[in-house]
C-alpha cells in the first residue's frame, strides 16, 4: 500500500514492516547486552569511530587506509594538518565524537546541523568560505569522466531561500510528525538532506553523520559500536545507484527502494555487531599466541601461512600447528591447498 509521508511516496508493505520489527526487536535487548559486554563495548568503539572516519571520507574521494587513519587520530595535532585527506578526517572524528558524547544536547534545528558543518569543515582552508552555512551557489551533482567531461546526474535545490525554506520544511516535518515510525523518520530526513544538498560542499560525509545522530536520539544506542559508514562504503554502488533512482522522479517521488536499502543496512550492521561481539567471547578463551595469530588474520583476510609467519616472526612449525588449532575450533576457515592456501575468520 502507498503512503504518503511527508511529500515523499513510501509502500508501506510487510517487507518493510519485517525490517522494521527486526530492528526493533534487537533494540529490545540491547540494554541487557551493553551491561554484559562493557569491556568489550569500549574496544568495539575505539574500532568503529576509526572505521567511520575512514570510510565515510574515502566515500567522497579521500585515499586514506583505516590504518592511517588510526595514526592520525591517536597524536592529532591541528598544526600539521596540511592536505585536505588529514584536515577531512580530523573534522569528521570531532563531529562523531561530539555526537557520541552529547547527542541528546544537541538539537534538530537549523543552528545545530549548521554548527556540525563548520566543525566538519572547520580545519578545510578550501572551505573556510562557506563552511556553517547553506549554500549560495548551484552545486549540482555531476559525474566526471576520464576525458575530462562532466554530465549533471541531478540538479539539487536552487540555492539561497529555496535552500533555507526546504530545510526549515524538513526540520519542521521531523520535530512534529509523531504519527511515522522514527526509523521511517530517519529514512526519509537522510534522502531529503542528501537531496537538498543544503551545503556547498560536505553534504554526503554530514548526511552519514546526521544519520547517527538521529539513530542515537530515537533510542538506538548500539549504532556507536559499529561503523554505518563502513557499510555504506561497501555498497557504494548500490548506494549511489539507489539513492538517485528516487531523485530522478522528483518532485513527489516513490523512495521505497531508499527506504528498504537504509533499513538493510541497519540490519546488517547489527549482524555484524553481534558477530564481534561472539568474536571477543572467543577471543577471551585463546592462548596468546593463538589471538596473534586470530588478529593478524582478522587484518588480513586472505593471508597465506607464510604472510603471519613473517609478519609476527614465528616459526613456520607453530604457525601451522596454531592454524590447525584454530580451524578445528572454527575460528579460522581454510580455503585451498598447498602454497595457494589461504585464511581468514570464520
Amino acid at each position: 500500500m502507498e503512503n504518503v509521508v511527508y511529500t515523499l511516496r513510501i509502500n508501506l508493505d510487510w517487507q518493510l514492516i519485517s525490517l522494521i520489527s527486526q530492528i526493533d526487536r534487537f533494540d529490545t535487548s540491547w540494554n541487557a547486552i551493553e551491561r554484559r559486554e562493557k569491556q568489550n563495548l569500549k574496544q568495539l568503539k575505539s574500532i568503529a569511530t576509526v572505521r567511520s572516519v575512514g570510510a565515510s571520507t574515502r566515500i567522497e574521494g579521500s585515499k586514506l587506509t583505516d590504518e592511517e587513519v588510526d595514526i592520525i587520530l591517536k597524536d592529532i595535532d591541528v598544526t600539521k594538518l596540511e592536505d585536505r585527506d588529514t584536515q577531512e578526517v580530523v573534522g569528521y572524528f570531532e563531529v562523531l565524537d561530539l555526537i557520541s558524547e552529547s547527542y541528546d544536547d544537541i538539537h534538530i534545528s537549523a543552528g545545530d546541523i549548521k554548527n556540525l558543518h563548520n566543525i566538519l569543515l572547520k580545519y578545510s582552508k578550501k572551505d573556510e568560505w562557506h563552511k556553517g552555512d547553506y549554500k549560495q551557489q548551484n552545486n549540482a551533482v555531476e559525474a566526471k569522466y576520464p576525458d575530462g567531461t562532466k554530465q549533471t546526474i541531478f540538479h539539487t535545490t536552487e540555492p539561497g531561500f529555496t535552500t533555507e525554506n526546504s530545510m526549515n520544511k524538513l526540520i519542521e516535518w521531523y520535530l512534529k510528525d509523531e504519527a511515522i515510525h522514527p526509523l521511517v523518520k530517519c529514512a526519509i530526513f537522510s534522502y531529503e538532506f542528501l537531496t537538498i544538498h543544503p551545503f556547498q560542499d560536505g553534504n554526503g560525509r554530514l548526511s552519514r553523520l546526521l544519520s547517527s545522530l538521529l539513530l542515537l536520539k530515537n533510542g538506538y544506542k548500539w549504532i556507536q559500536y559499529v561503523s554505518f559508514e563502513h557499510e555504506i562504503e561497501i555498497r557504494k554502488l548500490e548506494y549511489y545507484k539507489v539513492l538517485r533512482t528516487c531523485q530522478v522522479q522528483r518532485p513527489n517521488e516513490n523512495i521505497s527502494s531508499w527506504v528498504h536499502f537504509y533499513f538493510d543496512a541497519i540490519k546488517n550492521i547489527q549482524v555484524q555487531l553481534m558477530q564481534k561481539l561472539q568474536f571477543h567471547q572467543t577471543d577471551e578463551k585463546l592462548l596468546p599466541r593463538e589471538k596473534l595469530v586470530v588478529h593478524f588474520i582478522q587484518n588480513h583476510p586472505g593471508c597465506k601461512s607464510g604472510d603471519i609467519v613473517k609478519g609476527l616472526g614465528i616459526s613456520r612449525m607453530i604457525v601451522i600447528r596454531l592454524l590447525s588449532v584454530l580451524i578445528n575450533n572454527n575460528i579460522v576457515e581454510k580455503h585451498g591447498a598447498g602454497s595457494g592456501t589461504q585464511y581468514t575468520i570464520s
